[in-house]
């Protein structure tokens, strides 16, 4: 997973309440594969009409929002069900960052895991964010994780609160399996002393089946 340390780009006002996880990924979507990438089904029926032709009344289809890697939303980001695959079209999209007032639960963990970073900040400075950002498309917003604080265009500085586990993972880049990996001596010294200790746990029974 990409290290989350200092994000400075592009930010796109989302002026939509209650997004769900159904309008991020659309559910006929989830049993791609993941390597194929999720990026081209993100927003999907918001994005596409039935033709398939993109719609130009769709934010992250105008040309300064289709570089995008932070979102600034209302409230309730992510509701509905646990799909972790809506998390993964915002990273294949090229999007780190949303920010809101608050997020669905499950939704919420699953960013962290995808190597997303939801910032939670109050109501009325996300729609103050929001105000700036409509006001000159292509402006800029500065997310520093460590400091753990947003930089608007106005230069205003806005702190925000995040577990420190997952923090930690964030900033160094490590997913579950990473995570389990940075503990490979350790389990394999375990895995070692475990067999010496109960070496008759893998001997093989004069009377069991053979193969074949």
């Amino acid at each position: 997973m990409e290290a989350f340390k200092i994000l400075e780009g592009i930010a796109a006002p989302l002026e939509m309440a209650n997004v769900d996880t159904g309008q991020i990924l659309p559910a006929r979507f989830l049993r791609r594969p993941r390597q194929e990438g999720f990026q081209d089904f993100l927003f999907r029926d918001m994005r596409f009409d039935e033709a398939g032709q993109e719609l130009p009344s769709f934010i992250l289809n105008r040309p300064p929002y289709r570089a995008t890697s932070i979102l600034v939303a209302d409230r309730n980001f992510g509701a509905g069900s646990s799909r972790e695959q809506a998390a993964w079209a915002l990273v294949d999209f090229g999007i780190r960052c949303v920010i809101a007032k608050d997020f669905g639960d499950i939704f919420h963990a699953n960013a962290f895991k995808a190597g997303l970073l939801p910032v939670r900040l109050d109501l009325a400075i996300c729609r103050k964010l929001r105000e700036q950002l409509a006001a000159v498309p292509g402006r800029q917003l500065r997310i520093d994780l460590p400091a753990q604080h947003v930089t608007a265009p106005d230069g205003s500085v806005y702190p925000f609160e995040v577990d420190a586990f997952r923090k930690r993972c964030l900033v160094e880049g490590l997913d579950d399996i990473g995570l389990t990996l940075q503990y490979d001596t350790t389990i394999t010294a375990f895995e070692q002393a475990y067999r010496q200790r109960f070496d008759w746990l893998f001997r093989s029974h004069p009377n069991a089946p053979t193969g074949g």
